[in-house]
């Protein structure tokens, strides 16, 4: 029999992505995957340096897995297991810890899936890691997460990225477009472009210290590839996000109008103690611009609650610059300590409770945006694309500019673009859609044939 393997993933979909990588490569070495809930030979969890509490998660997903497997291989990668390498080799049936560099050789690692009685541990240091590794999502065809950029140059004072994944490196244009093409030669009808500091794209020159090409050069090449039909950009910093992009998104037939932009504090007070790289009067331009180019863009903000400094009059500026902001959805995050990060360092800690409370506020503003937003586009024609999963009896998709609509089930649809109307925005906040009848028919009618339904 072959030997099985199952993987839990914390954090970002750059995460997801790599642990795809890493999931082939034990698919290559003959094992065979089941889900994280089932019994297995190896356990693989891929860790997040973001999450709060990552020890204690840790550890319960180690419990977890050896409930169903008490004998089982546990191997622990990704950013945590790059900062505190030695904590996570403590936790009892942990075998093995690999750091940045090392998760992408973990089969290497993987020839006596006996217990051991102290786990082994391969993390190099941060300043080492150089390589570019690429990946891409393959868990549905539907929407393929393409990483083109790894690692970061910035030093913000909250933020311990740059240690648990290191200096910024990309793909080659070249690369990314021959990997591109292969995603769509497997049916993906969108690609979602994804990095540590996506904007920061490009192959530097070692001389002039310049990047010999850009995000925007991507941008461009993956623009003019056929048959592809849609791209959509994860999250670019607004500094890195110029008018150059914007105006190429917004002239594109094949990039979305959907850009998540960070902001992390309305107060330029709070953005130089973050040590961000720009100030509000830029947030708002850039958001000006695209909103006068694309009225129907879809845009996101991250923003931080509770920072180190963040007095009530600060987070109120946070929450009125928000407020009049056109923006559709917020991801707030409340600030937890990080260990070797210039915040936790700071003084006028903010209480968790106020903590709580200002996120609690920020959430209930982004239900507000995202509404208002959704409220806007009722009546209006977008190109839906379906996917796969179904709840309660509907299946769900998404517009090009983000807005998640419902419809019920019709395995027809899947992975298929349709044009519908928004016609209203049910109580989860959900668009209920209405089809445009000929076209929707022609489509479901080419699908059915193909699928000899």
């Amino acid at each position: 029999m072959k030997n099985r393997v199952a993987f839990h993933t914390l954090g970002c979909k750059l995460n997801f992505t790599e642990t795809s990588v890493i999931g082939r490569q034990f698919r290559d070495s003959g094992f065979v995957k089941v889900n994280f809930e089932d019994e297995s030979d190896v356990y693989v969890i891929n860790t997040c340096s973001v999450t709060e509490n990552a020890d204690k998660e840790c550890r319960k997903i180690v419990t977890k897995a050896l409930l169903k497997s008490p004998q089982a291989f546990v191997a622990i990668v990704g950013c945590y297991a790059q900062l505190k390498p030695t904590e996570i080799a403590e936790i009892p049936g942990v075998d093995l810890v690999l750091g940045a560099n090392e998760k992408f050789n973990i089969t290497n690692y993987i020839d006596d899936l006996r217990k051991k009685e102290k786990a082994i541990v391969k993390a190099c240091e941060i300043s080492d890691v150089k390589n570019f590794v690429d990946a891409q999502s393959e868990h549905e065809r539907t929407r393929v997460f393409l990483k083109v950029q790894d690692g970061c140059d910035y030093s913000c004072a909250f933020c311990t990225i740059p240690l648990a994944r290191g200096s910024s490196r990309s793909d080659s244009i070249e690369n990314a477009v021959h990997r591109a093409k292969q995603a769509v030669a497997g049916g993906a009808k969108e690609i979602i472009l994804t990095g540590v500091n996506l904007g920061d794209f490009g192959i530097m020159d070692v001389e002039s210290g310049k990047h010999e090409n850009t995000f925007y050069d991507l941008a461009k090449a993956l623009d003019n590839l056929k048959g592809l039909q849609r791209i959509r950009i994860s999250s670019i910093e607004p500094n890195l996000l110029s008018e150059e992009i914007i105006d190429l998104v917004a002239a594109s037939k094949k990039f979305v109008p959907h850009f998540h932009i960070p902001l992390q504090s309305g107060s330029d007070k709070l953005l130089k103690l973050m040590r961000r790289r720009y100030l509000t009067n830029l947030y708002s331009e850039r958001v000006a611009y695209i909103k006068n180019k694309m009225p129907h863009c879809c845009i996101g903000v991250d923003v931080i609650v509770g920072f180190p400094g963040e007095t009530e009059e600060d987070f109120l500026t946070t929450y009125n610059y928000l407020n009049q902001l056109d923006i559709s959805y917020l991801h707030v995050f409340t600030y937890s300590e990080r260990d070797n990060t210039l915040a936790a360092t700071m003084k006028d800690v903010v209480p968790i409770v106020e903590r709580k409370k200002r996120s609690k506020m920020l959430h209930i503003l982004s239900e507000k945006k995202l509404r208002h937003f959704y409220n806007q586009q009722i009546g209006k024609t977008y190109n839906v694309l379906f996917e796969a999963d179904n709840k309660n009896g509907f299946m769900h998709g998404f517009t090009e500019n983000y807005i998640k609509v419902k419809a019920p089930i019709d395995k027809v649809l899947r992975n298929q673009i349709v044009p519908c109307t928004m016609e209203s925005v049910d109580e989860y906040g959900e668009m209920e859609i209405g089809f445009v009848s000929d076209t929707s028919k022609g489509v479901r009618h080419m699908v059915a044939e193909s699928l000899q339904l």
